[in-house]
């Protein structure tokens, strides 16, 4: 029996949607350069564990280019203090400001049978705008976990993002 599941999370924003949205459509290649850190929820800050922590070691393209719709790319990370690689084809919707990463390959594929995470910076008239963190998934079977350890992955680095675009 498949068992599908979508995990999605909120991330406020000091920088804007379109800022945000632009960093992925037109730089993505510097990601590696950004100084990531641990997340600063109180348990991380006082019990730092390895999964608190977002670490991006490199990426590189396979098929197109940096920013073109459907090109290919393969990115190296450490989570839970061990690293892994995730390749995908990206895919951009412009109007809506939404970035698709499609698993192609990778370490997660050890769990689940497809995996796609989803940015979509969004515009909040009268608040902060948001990054949408989205995760689909289906697991390779009812005994393995869901994706929390990667929804915090990337929620961490939305923020670390959100941080580097606020400074620059």
């Amino acid at each position: 029996m498949a068992v599908r599941g979508k995990m999605e999370v909120e991330v406020d924003l000091k920088s804007s949607a379109d800022q945000f949205y632009g960093f992925f459509r037109n730089t993505p290649h510097h990601l590696p350069t950004i100084r990531f850190h641990c997340s600063t929820h109180f348990e991380d800050i006082f019990f730092p564990t390895p999964t608190a922590c977002t670490d991006l070691h490199a990426g590189e393209i396979h098929e197109g280019e940096w920013h073109t719709e459907g090109s290919i790319r393969k990115w190296t990370y450490s989570v839970e203090g061990k690293k892994e690689t995730f390749k995908e084809k990206i895919q951009f919707d412009d109007k809506n400001k939404i970035v698709t990463h499609g698993g192609i390959e990778g370490e997660v594929f050890n769990y689940y049978k497809s995996y796609t995470a989803i940015w979509q910076a969004v515009h909040k008239d009268g608040g902060p705008d948001v990054v949408k963190v989205i995760i689909e998934y289906e697991k390779l079977n009812e005994s393995m976990p869901h994706p929390v350890i990667y929804i915090d992955f990337l929620v961490n680095m939305t923020k670390d993002i959100d941080a580097h675009l606020v400074k620059a």
